[in-house]
């Protein structure tokens, strides 16, 4: 990994004790973070759960051997009543659940957590606006509570005060939490003069179908862990520790593939069941940290947003009804790649640079030229890259009987006018895939770097 000042700790935590314990401490993508490891064998961004921390969780843990004889001895007595019900409170012959649990994120670093972690199994992204009356020091009173709390709940501690002990008898289970500020933040605080160029507005894209309710926001939050219950805690906790300061503008929750689901690591398939996150841009690159990073110097950033980045999220719903329809060599044209392996359709294997320029027998393309993965290429947009750590969201059946369903995209950027916009941009002039898919909220947010120890995220811009 390029930057080591976050590093994930591989030993068994202490599940977290509640309120009384205290202590320290675009879609398919061509452009775009599968977080496993690549079928190359190139380690990506998360390592997820390695057989090393598995076997210290049996170790420190509780052994495998009372694991199965406690749970056989549950599943007994819950047999009684039904044998299905006995039979499902029967866990897998599989590794302790500690192992999962175990994996912990440095709060504090010198980016903030959330970006550079591997896709998490579960996720939520909540927008706040300011209250009425609410200025810069209601706001950093919120954003210094907010950091401790994140503290406290990645090191699988339970919240300073009021904790829910939804994830009690959990440990950290990888848990990010990831603050940044929106377009009318700045002048609700009175900071008007430090609000980045970047963060002007995005411009109107022709496939937008925008619910403004449901975009952009003051204040931005992004929750991810590979525990449902963990993200659910880390969320309930936030919303409380807003208090009278900010209300909720819009909350949206995702889901990606669980750690370990798949025999071994590969990149994440979306709901189109396409591998979505295949050209990545990887710490390991020459240019990434000038791709996805504000510069510490040099820039036309204010200084506060040094070793920070910039996010959008879009909402952005699947038509999987149409979609459904087509045949697998009609989605492959449509993405440009095989649905079964990621391969580019001018063949070899996923990560085998497509080549743009290949033709079958009767002279046609064998990658269309309105393929979804030629259009978004860095080399097809002047270099324009952007980091995804998308999770993908169901929020049930319409009124229709249509599934509400789709990604909510997430992508990361040094500068979002060179990033997101240009590609997008180039997407709305003839993406095949704009017709399955429709953009339904959208959001920009300047989010700082790490705080350092002592400090909240934040701190230079409302103390600056």
């Amino acid at each position: 990994m390029a930057d080591q000042s976050i590093p994930e700790a591989r030993t068994p935590q202490t599940p977290r004790k509640g309120k009384t314990r205290k202590g320290t401490t675009p879609l398919n993508g061509e452009a775009p973070l599968n977080g496993e490891t690549a079928p190359n064998g190139e380690t990506a961004l998360n390592d997820g759960v390695s057989e090393g921390s598995a076997k210290g969780a049996l170790k420190e843990g509780v052994s495998r051997r009372r694991l199965l004889g406690t749970a056989g001895a549950t599943g007994l007595v819950l047999g009684a009543a039904g044998g299905a019900v006995g039979y499902a409170a029967r866990p897998a012959e599989a590794t302790p659940l500690t192992s999962l649990g175990a994996d912990q994120v440095m709060f504090h670093g010198k980016h903030q957590p959330g970006i550079l972690q591997g896709l998490q199994a579960r996720g939520h992204v909540i927008a706040f606006d300011l209250a009425a009356g609410a200025g810069r020091k209601e706001a950093a009173a919120l954003l210094r509570r907010w950091s401790e709390t994140a503290r406290r709940l990645m090191a699988g501690e339970g919240a300073q005060q009021d904790d829910t002990d939804v994830a009690r008898d959990s440990g950290p289970s990888s848990l990010t939490i990831t603050f940044g500020f929106g377009y009318g933040f700045f002048a609700r605080t009175g900071l008007e003069k430090q609000r980045p160029v970047a963060l002007d507005p995005l411009p109107d894209f022709s496939s937008d179908q925008l619910d403004k309710a449901r975009s952009n926001g003051d204040l931005w939050v992004q929750i991810g862990a590979n525990d449902a219950l963990v993200a659910f805690h880390a969320l309930r906790a936030i919303q409380k520790d807003a208090g009278n300061a900010a209300k909720v503008r819009w909350q949206m929750n995702g889901f990606n593939r669980s750690p370990g689901a798949t025999a071994h690591p590969m990149t994440a398939r979306n709901l189109m069941g396409q591998m979505d996150g295949t050209r990545n841009p990887k710490p390991t690159e020459a240019d990434f940290d000038e791709r996805i990073f504000v510069p510490e110097s040099g820039s036309k950033d204010p200084a506060w947003m040094a070793n920070g980045s910039y996010a959008v999220v879009r909402r952005i719903r699947m038509l999987l009804d149409d979609w459904e329809q087509l045949s697998v060599k009609e989605q492959e044209d449509v993405i440009g790649r095989r649905k079964s392996d990621g391969a580019p359709l001018s063949g070899g294997t996923e990560t085998t640079e497509m080549d743009l320029e290949k033709t079958d027998k009767a002279g046609n393309l064998v990658v269309p030229i309105n393929a979804h993965a030629r259009i978004t290429r860095p080399d097809q947009n002047g270099g324009a890259a952007m980091l995804r750590r998308p999770f993908s969201y169901h929020d049930g059946i319409d009124a229709d009987g249509v599934p509400d369903a789709g990604l909510l995209f997430i992508c990361w950027q040094a500068d979002p006018l060179r990033g997101f916009v240009t590609v997008q941009r180039k997407l709305d002039r003839g993406d095949a895939l704009s017709k399955y898919i429709r953009h339904e909220a959208s959001g920009l947010f300047a989010v700082p770097g790490g705080a350092a120890e002592g400090e909240y995220v934040g701190q230079r811009l409302l103390e600056g």
